[in-house]
């Protein structure tokens, strides 16, 4: 059948999305908050100057950056959000300053009626923008300029001495000409956050803090654009109904199941088989990170020590969180990319001469990426490197692109090494007329996707404005991890069901194009529902609203795709031995509609977000969809290849049951006892007292918040057993320990079968 329609409406659905998220970079970048050249008081005196930012930039970028407190709410969440507490203790500061002028103890000691009137000055002196284009200079009071020196001496300290509830060890940062200028930059963050932009009653980052005592209060923009997105999910969702239900859509599901397992009789190519050494370390990078999340999520509660041990003298929580994040993205990927060269071969049939040198090139490669840049972020954050070459080698500072930008050229060059080996066994299969080819032909264009748009992280420079470098850095996060990964896998998971004979493969092309179709249309340009306030105009918060609203239409369809698989996964035929790895995909789509699905959109709408921006609310989400999805998805492909890379083995089932109840329950209860209520009692914070109180040690340090970080221990433990099952499952694949001995399955059966050993077959 002709898919000419189908292509037509992806293309135009990718190119119309790509012109709006592209014409919308030059108005970023022009409306950004700009870098003054000097920020003087009225008499002439320099507080600072624009050197001195770029400066403090590169020395936050090597401590960790955003992996230590947040920006404009983006990065971690033990410390405080450096912009909103400038801001808070700059206003603080200022009032104490003029009260004490009008003869009074403090501000706290005068009237509520000269309060008011204080308030109001101070929003007034705050919000009015003295920036000068012409002159490229700041003027500021010197009200302003002493607290400017209160705050550096703050901040001054609390790096040099350490905070252990900001999970800050001494000797963070000791040179005082650095922490000046580190100082300089979280100044320029906050005079972003409270300055209105020119000609309007709006800040640079929409009124983002939240925090009375200033005047930054949600902007009507954020109201009516979450309305409208409201009322477009009920509108999505109604429509798809609609059209799912009006048309007779055919059946995925193959009637007829083949009697036999396709893949008996096949023997793996020498590429194929050289992709288990992939599974294997992703399988051990998967550990290693869920180790680490534990050790970060205690800092929250001890600081800088881990059950009375001092860890953080050696890991410190910023290296911790980094290697976290990093880790995540390095095993989910490399689970991805081993499928895609897993299926080349079994999609042509043919195995390209050298491509199994490619593959272990690749791993090669994979492998100097992964401890080289992981060394390079602990030179840093320890200090031994120089701002600038910490840039290079060690430590960016922006969450899930931390790596160097020498380790990021490195896998960008890498990724299209993988591109080429795809691409050389698919070459067969490409040439061939047949009615696979157009899922082959979005198998390629996601694979080119996967390649291209990781290049976006390498947009900006170690001096951007922080306003252009969250515009790209999202490209990455969004785009290449949400966006292609995700038509990668659903294009994946369909070939390797129609390879099994479980799905037509005309009906499943079909299905794939509509989901990749109706994803791209809100996923492309709902990238900038992560922009809202950093930096950028109000037209970022319309589009972000309006098309992030429509990234959660389709999941309302999910359950149709989760009993599909719960029917494979029951099946009694030779099916069942794919059980678990079906199993997983359940899990995806079940995580889907809940982490990516309900707790998306409950941080989404720009009103949502405005209170909840850098609170706990943010790791819900992050949690149940990165690892929850494509985490659970990784697995399942790795399972899947597994399997079907030895079909007659039989498998040790209760080891991969154990790990898959454990991890989805421990998921569950990491969110549910802690991370959520955490989050909704910050949330609560942040409406009635603002951002600052939300993030601040005082809060978050209270017997109820302690006692709910605490109770992340119940679900962590279970969560990091099921990964260590996990694990040891995947190398017992390997040496034997996961296979029944002496036994195998036979052809078109679901029992085992004694009489043959199965490690004198070989092993995976």
């Amino acid at each position: 059948m002709s898919y000419r329609v189908h292509w037509i409406a992806l293309i135009a659905v990718i190119a119309a999305s790509f012109v709006i998220l592209g014409a919308m970079g030059p108005r970023i970048r022009s409306s950004a908050p700009p870098i003054p050249d000097r920020v003087v008081t009225g008499d002439g005196r320099v507080v600072t100057d624009g050197s001195a930012i770029h400066r403090g930039q590169n020395v936050w970028q090597s401590l960790g950056g955003q992996e230590v407190g947040t920006v404009w709410g983006h990065g971690a969440y033990v410390a405080p959000d450096w912009s909103a507490d400038w801001l808070h203790r700059e206003g603080a500061f200022m009032l104490d300053r003029w009260a004490r002028a009008d003869g009074a103890k403090g501000y706290a000691a005068l009237s509520a009626e000269r309060q008011a009137a204080l308030r109001e000055r101070l929003r007034e002196d705050l919000h009015r923008n003295t920036w000068d284009p012409d002159r490229r200079e700041v003027r500021v009071d010197a009200e302003r300029a002493a607290a400017f020196d209160a705050n550096a001496a703050h901040y001054a300290a609390v790096f040099r001495d350490g905070v252990d509830a900001y999970a800050i060890p001494p000797g963070a940062l000791v040179d005082p000409a650095q922490a000046r200028d580190l100082a300089a930059f979280f100044w320029w963050t906050s005079w972003a956050a409270v300055t209105d932009r020119p000609g309007e009653q709006v800040t640079y980052t929409q009124n983002w803090p939240h925090d009375p005592l200033v005047g930054n209060r949600p902007t009507g923009a954020a109201v009516v654009w979450s309305v409208v997105s409201f009322v477009l999910l009920l509108a999505g969702i109604g429509a798809l109904v609609w059209y799912h239900g009006s048309r007779q859509e055919p059946e995925t599901v193959a009637h007829e199941l083949p009697a036999r397992d396709p893949l008996f009789g096949f023997h793996p190519t020498p590429s194929q088989r050289a992709t288990v050494k992939y599974f294997w370390t992703a399988a051990a990078l998967l550990v290693v990170q869920i180790a680490l999340g534990a050790v970060t999520a205690h800092y929250g509660v001890e600081g800088a020590g881990f059950y009375g041990f001092p860890l953080a003298k050696v890991l410190p929580y910023a290296v911790a969180r980094t290697w976290h994040t990093q880790l995540g993205i390095f095993w989910i990927a490399t689970t991805w990319l081993a499928t895609g060269l897993y299926v080349g071969p079994a999609v042509s049939g043919a195995e390209p001469r050298l491509q199994k040198l490619g593959v272990d090139l690749l791993f090669l490669a994979l492998l100097v990426i992964v401890v080289g840049s992981l060394a390079g972020e602990w030179l840093s954050v320890e200090r031994r490197l120089s701002p600038a070459a910490s840039w290079w080698f060690g430590h960016q500072g922006y969450e899930y692109v931390d790596l160097g930008r020498f380790w990021q050229i490195f896998l960008f060059v890498g990724l299209f090494l993988w591109l080429g080996l795809m691409l050389r066994a698919l070459w067969p299969a490409l040439r061939t007329p047949s009615t696979s080819r157009p899922l082959l032909g979005l198998f390629v264009l996601a694979s080119v996707a996967i390649a291209l748009f990781y290049g976006a992280g390498l947009m900006y420079g170690r001096q951007s404005n922080l306003a252009v470098v969250e515009y790209w850095r999202w490209w990455v996060v969004h785009l290449w991890v949400e966006g292609f990964f995700e038509v990668f896998a659903t294009v994946v998971i369909a070939f390797l069901f129609v390879r099994l004979g479980l799905l037509h493969v005309e009906k499943a092309t079909r299905a794939t194009f509509f989901s990749t179709t109706v994803f791209l249309a809100g996923g492309i340009v709902g990238t900038f529902h992560h922009n809202y306030f950093a930096g950028t105009p109000a037209a970022v918060m319309a589009l972000g609203a309006t098309f992030s609203a429509l990234e959660v239409v389709p999941l309302t369809l999910v359950g149709l795709e989760v009993w599909q698989n719960i029917r494979f996964a029951r099946a009694d035929t030779w099916v069942r031995a794919y059980r678990w790895p079906i199993n997983f995909f359940v899990s995806v789509a079940f995580w889907n509609l809940v982490g990516a699905g309900l707790f998306g959109f409950f941080i989404n709408p720009p009103i949502a977000l405005y209170f909840m921006q850098g609170l706990n609310t943010t790791p819900v989400h992050g949690h149940t969809a990165l690892f929850g999805v494509y985490g659970m998805l990784g697995i399942g492909l790795m399972l899947f290849c597994l399997r079907a890379l030895r079909p007659g083995a039989a498998w040790r089932e209760r080891p991969i049951a154990v790990a898959f109840w454990l991890i989805n329950c421990g998921l569950a209860l990491m969110v549910l006892l802690s991370l959520l209520p955490v989050g909704i009692l910050q949330t609560w914070a942040s409406v009635e007292t603002g951002t600052w109180w939300a993030r601040s040690a005082e809060f978050l340090k209270t017997p109820l918040m302690d006692t709910l970080r605490w109770l992340r221990v119940p679900g962590d433990t279970l969560f990091a057993a099921g990964a260590l099952v996990l694990g040891w499952f995947v190398l017992g694949l390997a040496t034997g320990w996961s296979l029944e001995r002496r036994s195998h399955v036979d052809e078109g059966s679901t029992e085992v079968t004694p009489g043959v050993d199965v490690e004198a077959e070989g092993r995976a």
